[in-house]
């Protein structure tokens, strides 16, 4: 495996998004990584559709390049094999409610006491501390409690359930390898381990960046629609006349006026640059207008030439053909393990020493059993 993290070695005890995601870019960056499931109890990704000759495609991307043991955590002495395997890794990471690995047998304290310098990270909904630790929830729930809902979407209609899971995968899953790389240098320079408590509300109230410090620094709670970045002004989406979508960034002077040149409107640049909402929604009532007049394709054929920030709302399947995305190689083709590939999305970090590179899509339950067990 080549990458930057080829030393080490994870002991993945998560199911579901956030912790595979997690495991999965750390395994991109060239860890080895285990992956430890239930025999009896198959984890929901493995069976999600739509399905690739066979295999849950969702499942083939995030447990890429990771190998697989089946054992059942509950069974006696299965907590003994996992004590005994710990002590060749450098990192545990797992994804259960508060204090279920203790009950087990294999929590950090006792992971810890054979394995002095073990990284142990726990992804949680709500954290190990405060009265909603053991409470159950989804992406769409910490989105809400961390503020973040509240001012997406449009005033009219509120909140909408948003096409990615941001709370599992932008706050869940990279601020947990952020927090395990972060402790392995700690670790580098004085030869301990620590615990990694993640919580996936904490890390989506942070994503909050200038919109938290607006609040709780200025006193201003955004809501939909009101501000510079969420629909408050014409920094937004504009529907074309074959019913696509085209999206408007133009803030700076000098995007906007090549904007309002190249639709005709020249006489609307000053709106773009006032604060007053009279002069925004005059503006956005143009735009609305203008790119409904003409489709998508017309609209790209225009923009090509023009750096203005306007850009189409792509399909993925679009995106993956996108020259851009292309001459980054953000679509590959991963072995499924017949010698065939499978086209998944690449790793979005570029090293100029270390490339990442993976191996196969995710494997069956206990593939590797026999090396471990």
């Amino acid at each position: 495996m080549a990458g930057p993290l080829t030393s080490l070695k994870v002991l993945d005890f998560s199911t579901l998004l956030p912790g595979p995601y997690a495991t999965m870019l750390l395994a991109d960056m060239g860890a080895d990584v285990l992956r430890v499931e239930a025999p009896d109890r198959v984890d929901l990704i493995r069976v999600m559709p739509p399905h690739d000759a066979g295999v849950s495609t969702a499942h083939g991307f995030l447990n890429r390049g990771k190998k697989s043991l089946t054992l059942n955590l509950k069974e006696e002495g299965s907590a003994d094999k996992v004590l005994e395997l710990v002590k060749d890794f450098d990192i545990v990471i797992e994804q259960f409610r508060p204090g279920v690995m203790g009950r087990l047998g294999i929590g950090y304290e006792a992971l810890k006491a054979v394995n002095p310098s073990l990284i142990y990270c726990s992804i949680t909904g709500y954290g190990q501390t405060g009265p909603y630790k053991d409470r159950a929830g989804h992406d769409i729930n910490y989105l809400s409690l961390a503020g973040v809902s509240s001012h997406c979407g449009r005033a009219d209609s509120g909140p909408p359930p948003m096409g990615i899971q941001i709370a599992d995968v932008a706050g869940g899953s990279h601020h947990a390898v952020m927090g395990i790389l972060a402790a392995v240098i700690h670790r580098q320079q004085t030869g301990e381990g620590q615990f990694v408590d993640v919580s996936m509300t904490d890390a989506a109230f942070a994503l909050n960046a200038m919109s938290g410090a607006a609040c709780l620094a200025g006193g201003q709670e955004q809501k939909p629609e009101s501000s510079l970045l969420n629909g408050g002004s014409f920094y937004d989406y504009y529907q074309t006349s074959d019913g696509r979508w085209l999206s408007v960034g133009s803030l700076e002077p000098q995007f906007s006026a090549r904007l309002c040149d190249t639709l005709g409107i020249a006489d609307l640049k000053s709106d773009a640059l006032s604060q007053k909402p009279e002069h925004r929604q005059r503006l956005k009532a143009a735009l609305k207008e203008r790119v409904a007049s003409k489709t998508l394709a017309e609209w790209q054929e225009i923009f090509a030439g023009q750096d203005a920030c306007v850009e189409p709302v792509l399909t993925i399947s679009e995106a993956a053909e996108h020259p851009q995305l292309k001459a980054r190689e953000m679509v590959i083709g991963v072995d499924r393990g017949d010698g065939t590939q499978q086209r998944q999305i690449g790793f979005p970090i570029k090293f100029e020493k270390t490339p990442s590179e993976t191996s196969r899509i995710g494997k069956m339950p206990g593939a590797d059993n026999e090396q471990f067990l």
